[in-house]
């Protein structure tokens, strides 16, 4: 039995490609077999409360267009009422998983104990919820860059202060997200950056926030806490420059403060975008540096400059998105959250459902074109052959040797390369071949 808010909805089922139900998943079976793996299993899908819930459609040229049975979000009576309606879409879809900041699902307190306790008695709401439910939390997080206390950053704040205030925080959110079986604990700096280097002191800013992921990484393990801490990278937006830009700027970080061995990276569809990157492109970069954890899948506007956060519809990147997941190996805490939010116009309740069944659906259809690859081959079997000189036993003595030795080799004219084709119009066809 659902919530008043969306009016005695039945749970999602599968109906088939044949369906057309816009409340019916057709390609999305969480007990189809994938790889040897359920399907549910391998995508792990959770819903954000923030953008599905905490969200009222405001944008910077415009104010709130939702109605929600719980705004304003400023007593917990609402914030009560909220999670009943959340935990009621997580039942009609049917989700393993949701995720969480602190500041989407408690009102916030004149004081610092007073948020807290609004916290806590939240946290114990979803722990009664929970308890009757297959929904579990993938991951918490702390909202550190909404309020005006964060308008400078939290642990690069020029003020020690707020450096204290977002290091109570996030010990706050960690032992809640241990409390309520969290796979994963997630850092998103979106003020841990600067919007001009005239008042900004970089190597001080980046020297305190490696000392505070450390800060992190010490409590979890005090805690005894097992899931996975994982930071967020994205390029700006809100900052002009944020210090995470990307994977590859992340894992540098992590080596130069002694964390990537502890830490992993939440990749974000539309951040990778922002960063000038393909999707792909960041989950493969992960990969390679031993630091891929979870996904936010999302996607963007191309024709705006800016995080639209839209829900996914394009099967194509998606494939090749799931092809470089399984590829690594596949998720471990990790998961496929839906960071994306409505648009402004879609006001109704059933629309939240119907974003949710799609993207799963596009997902599912991702996946399985993956798989397919996968087991077919053929990108694998041309990657094969285009590196197939380096397997030879004179490459491998190259790579041993020193510039005198390749020198003397190359000048007796032993070598004589002749470019080859990368086949890439070729490739690109294979791929549509699934897609």
């Amino acid at each position: 039995m659902t919530s008043s808010f969306f009016a005695d909805t039945a749970p999602v089922r599968f109906e088939g490609p044949d369906s057309s139900s816009p409340l019916a998943f057709r390609h999305y079976n969480p007990d189809e077999m994938i790889l040897g793996k359920r399907m549910e299993d391998h995508l792990r899908f959770a819903v954000a409360y923030w953008h599905s819930f905490a969200w009222e459609g405001g944008d910077p040229f415009g104010g709130p267009t939702f109605e929600r049975p719980w705004h304003p979000q400023d007593d917990m009576a609402r914030a009560k009422r909220k999670a009943d309606a959340a935990f009621d879409l997580f039942d009609i879809l049917g989700v393993p998983f949701f995720c969480w900041h602190d500041a989407d699902i408690r009102p916030e307190g004149p004081t610092f104990a007073a948020s807290l306790r609004n916290f806590h008695e939240i946290i114990d709401y979803f722990a009664e919820k929970m308890e009757h439910r297959k929904t579990g939390l993938l991951w918490g997080t702390a909202n550190m860059f909404s309020h005006r206390r964060w308008m400078a950053g939290a642990s690069t704040n020029p003020d020690p202060d707020v450096f204290a205030y977002a290091a109570a925080t996030v010990k706050a959110c960690m032992d809640a997200t241990q409390r309520l079986g969290g796979q994963n604990y997630v850092l998103w700096g979106g003020r841990e950056g600067y919007e001009t280097l005239l008042n900004t002191d970089m190597g001080r800013e980046l020297d305190h926030m490696g000392r505070f992921l450390n800060m992190v990484v010490e409590y979890k393990h005090k805690i005894g806490f097992t899931g996975t801490i994982l930071v967020e990278p994205k390029p700006q937006e809100p900052s002009k420059h944020q210090y995470d830009y990307d994977a590859a700027t992340c894992y540098g970080f992590l080596q130069r403060y002694g964390l990537e061995n502890e830490v992993k990276l939440n990749l974000e569809q539309g951040h990778a975008i922002l960063a000038g990157h393909s999707f792909e492109h960041e989950i493969a970069t992960a990969a390679a540096l031993g630091v891929f954890g979870s996904i936010d899948m999302n996607r963007n506007d191309y024709q705006s400059g800016w995080d639209t956060d839209q829900f996914p519809n394009m099967v194509p990147e998606v494939a090749l998105t799931y092809y470089h997941i399984l590829k690594a190996g596949g998720f471990d805490t990790g998961g496929t959250n839906f960071d994306a939010k409505l648009r402004r116009q879609s006001l109704d309740p059933e629309d939240l459902i119907a974003a949710h069944v799609g993207a799963m659906d596009v997902c599912a259809r991702g996946l399985k074109a993956a798989a397919a690859m996968l087991e077919d081959g053929g990108l694998e079997a041309a990657l094969t052959a285009r590196y197939a000189g380096w397997d030879t036993p004179e490459a491998q003595a190259m790579l041993e040797s020193d510039f005198d030795a390749i020198f003397d080799r190359v000048n007796s004219g032993e070598i004589d390369p002749k470019p080859r084709s990368g086949q890439q119009e070729k490739l690109e066809n294979y791929v549509n071949r699934f897609v």
